[in-house]
């Protein structure tokens, strides 16, 4: 894939991309194809690497010019020094996560901040489906069925401030996105951003 033919990037990775300062240095974990990769290197001139575990994301962010290597987050975060990134990205995967206390002990250790996206398991439409048909929603966020899907971790936007105060992680910006793309910025525990927000995006600081 050449540069040129990476698609634009979605709403949330625009704000993730916000959240980040011009030339600083960025590691994007599970980058898939390097849509937010090429978007942070060629538009805010980032020093940018990435690690995705598909050999079809690696060969395609690698064709697109981009320094990304083929890993497994969950046993790979070790090998990096600390400090060695001023931001560590990690959109849509901590549910995914075995172990994801120790994955953002991890991002906070290598990087001076983390910028941490997930899906809302407690959006409205979520509760709706349970309470109406009894069964495991999904929905652009959430799109697997249960018995095939990667989410192994599923938490709402409250667990997810309550984990990070439990651990001593600051909280420095939190915004909640629906499905057309807006977003609300958020203090941790609010019930409006828990309930209608599909997604949230976190900048954590240790």
């Amino acid at each position: 894939m050449s540069a040129a033919a990476i698609p634009p990037i979605r709403f949330d990775l625009q704000l993730i991309a916000d959240l980040i300062e011009p030339q600083s240095r960025v590691l994007d974990i599970g980058c898939a194809d390097g849509a937010l990769l090429h978007h942070l290197v060629h538009e805010k001139d980032v020093d940018g690497r990435g690690i995705e575990l598909s050999a079809e994301g690696v060969n395609a962010c690698v064709s697109a010019g981009l320094s990304v290597i083929q890993g497994d987050a969950e046993t790979d975060l070790f090998d990096y020094p600390d400090q060695a990134f001023d931001y560590v990205v990690l959109s849509q995967t901590l549910q995914a996560m075995h172990a994801p206390k120790v994955t953002l002990q991890q991002l906070l250790r290598i990087g001076r901040r983390a910028v941490v996206s997930i899906p809302n398991f407690a959006h409205w439409r979520n509760r709706w489906h349970l309470l109406m048909q009894g069964r495991m929603p999904v929905s652009a966020a959430l799109p697997y069925e249960w018995y095939d899907t990667p989410n192994i971790h599923l938490c709402t936007i409250r667990d997810f401030a309550i984990l990070c105060a439990s651990m001593g992680i600051i909280v420095e910006r939190g915004f909640s996105l629906d499905a057309a793309g807006r977003s609300r910025r958020f203090g941790s525990g609010k019930l409006l951003v828990n309930l209608m927000g599909e997604q949230a995006v976190f900048l954590l600081r240790g």
